[in-house]
């Protein structure tokens, strides 16, 4: 099926409602019918093609307002794919690119923090065209966190509807899911997770083999987290909390794929305020973006930070606005910075983080979805940040 007709499959009983009690009007007054073109369409020729056109624009916009984070771009070549393709791939949120994104940056900062205490602790070969190479990281580790990132991404998202096709047929952003308007059967879906996580695997082994056997404990150690996330607003006024701790697990992976554990340098020093300061972005981030289903959420007895903070949320972000810049520039001071370009960095990016929360509308879901795309101006600041601070060390 075209990825639309799902949607409009979600109109479909009240339409076809609306459309008996218009065809018994228009049958005991002829006349109407003289007077509407298209309602003389649908009695004279009897083609439900004229509704279904006009259901679809309907369903477009509606689609629209409710998958607010689509990417055109990715939205286009995902209408390219075979029909049950589309299915799997809008199941990954393949045109849904920003959660990969978000994921991917974490892993990105800690690679070029990582190669940063390289640059500060060799001295004298700072000059060399190795260094400058590597002054935003490993080229192939950077590669490898990029395929990783969109696998388990997928992956995650994949869990996630597992877990809540049953809500998510009560949500309004989230009835047109696969799982949930049953395109695609569970059955399927474990199939395809399968699929999901034996491509993340295959990343995994792909590091580099002296640091193979820590890197895949530690990146194994992030599973639990992926797979109770979608559970957690079932049980507790803090599952974003949860998903930040699952999102930033890369401010880990970063540092120990490059020197082959967390211990080595001041490894804990640095990647431990990164990881707590990307915790706080994604509260920041994913509580306004949880406002938009606050009303469908306390319908059906879900928890969430947008709930629990209510009135008081765009305070207490702005705490956690100040806690993730703080803990971004410790991690700096930690390994090492002397020059004043990560810091200021640090700051434009919590700049940032104060602007969404201070122009944000609660109550507007178009505006929230715009501000929680932004982050991905947020990620890409602070990774422009380490390398600015990486080739600041080499002077």
């Amino acid at each position: 099926l075209d990825s639309r007709r799902k949607v409009i499959y979600t109109y479909f009983q009240s339409i076809d409602k609306f459309y008996r009690t218009f065809a018994s009007n228009a049958k005991s007054n002829p006349q109407s019918l003289q007077d509407d073109k298209h309602a003389a369409a649908k009695d004279q020729h009897g083609k439900n093609d004229y509704i279904l056109t006009n259901l679809q624009k309907k369903c477009d916009r509606d689609y629209n307002k409710i998958d607010n984070v689509i990417s055109s771009p990715m939205s286009s070549l995902l209408k390219a794919l075979p029909p049950k393709a589309q299915s799997y791939a809008q199941l990954a949120r393949f045109d849904k690119p920003i959660g990969t994104i978000l994921l991917l940056w974490p892993c990105l900062w800690s690679t070029a923090l990582a190669s940063g205490w390289t640059i500060i602790n060799n001295i004298d070969t700072t000059l060399s065209p190795t260094l400058f190479l590597n002054v935003a990281g490993d080229p192939s580790l950077l590669g490898l966190f990029a395929a990783g990132s969109f696998l388990m991404r997928g992956a995650g998202c994949t869990i996630n509807d597992m877990w809540d096709a049953k809500y998510d047929k009560q949500v309004s952003r989230t009835v047109t899911r696969p799982l949930a308007s049953g395109v695609i059967s569970y059955p399927q879906a474990t199939a395809f997770l399968a699929l999901q996580l034996t491509g993340g695997l295959g990343v995994l082994l792909s590091f580099p083999q002296e640091h193979l056997k820590y890197c895949f404990f530690l990146g194994a150690a992030s599973l639990p987290l992926v797979g109770v996330y979608p559970l957690m607003k079932r049980f507790t006024n803090w599952p974003q909390l949860v998903l930040g701790m699952t999102f930033n697990w890369g401010a880990l992976m970063g540092w120990a794929a490059t020197h082959g554990s967390l211990d080595a340098g001041n490894g804990l020093s640095v990647v431990l305020p990164l990881y707590a300061g990307g915790v706080a972005w994604t509260l920041v981030y994913d509580t306004l973006y949880a406002h938009q289903d606050k009303s469908d959420d306390a319908k059906l007895g879900l928890k969430s930070t947008a709930l629990y903070f209510g009135d008081n949320t765009k305070p207490i972000l702005l705490g956690f606005s100040s806690l993730a810049t703080t803990s971004w520039m410790l991690a700096g001071y930690n390994l090492g910075f002397v020059e004043p370009y990560y810091y200021v960095g640090c700051g434009g990016a919590g700049a940032h983080l104060f602007w969404q929360v201070l122009t944000a509308d609660l109550d507007d879901p178009k505006n929230l979805a715009e501000r929680f795309k932004s982050n991905s101006l947020t990620g890409a600041i602070l990774f422009g940040s380490c390398i600015a601070g990486n080739i600041g060390a080499m002077y």
